[in-house]
């Protein structure tokens, strides 16, 4: 499937591979796929980005993520549907961290034991990869560009697709904006 990803998208791919490295990651993750998106430039992706969701912006993006993490990967709908089942999230995260520390059901491994290796891919990751895949092959596209890396990342559901959604970049949003790019 690589060989159809154009240069621009294996960027992106080889970014979430470093930014995970960079966290200590074993495994890259959807977070870590558009953390990659959003350090590109002069790519499909990252115009459609930059209108989207401007730099000024991304602070609040990235504090949605970061707070996502906090809950251990948990959005804010699996949160209200814990809810319903009268489960407090917030209580539990604020329980865990007072005995543990802050950002302890995060999964940060700084100051743990330093893990060596190249990180896999997680199952989201690669969902992310195969949804782009079909998303190119739906628009009629020969090869996997960035742009079909966001989108992907828009129609997975879960806290990367949430987060976004949340500052305007939905699948019609990022179609819109790479059309207007192509036209």
């Amino acid at each position: 499937m690589f060989e159809r990803f154009t240069k621009a998208a294996r960027a992106v791919v080889k970014g979430a591979v470093e930014r995970a490295e960079e966290d200590g990651a074993e495994v890259v993750t959807e977070e870590h796929l558009l953390l990659s998106l959003l350090d590109r430039e002069g790519t499909r992706a990252a115009a459609a980005l930059g209108e989207l969701c401007p730099p000024d912006r991304r602070a609040s993006l990235a504090a949605d993520l970061a707070d996502a993490r906090r809950r251990a990967g948990l959005s804010r709908a699996d949160a209200e549907a814990l809810a319903d089942l009268g489960i407090d999230v917030g209580a539990i995260v604020a329980r865990v961290e007072e005995t543990h520390g802050a950002g302890a059901l995060a999964g940060d491994r700084k100051g743990a034991g330093r893990w060596s290796g190249r990180p896999s891919f997680s199952k989201d990751a690669k969902s992310v990869l195969e949804r782009s895949l079909r998303v190119a092959l739906a628009r009629k596209d020969r090869e996997i560009g960035d742009e079909h890396l966001l989108l992907a990342l828009t129609t997975g559901g879960g806290v990367v697709a949430e987060a976004l959604a949340d500052h305007g970049v939905t699948y019609a949003s990022v179609e819109d904006a790479v059309a207007q790019r192509s036209a």
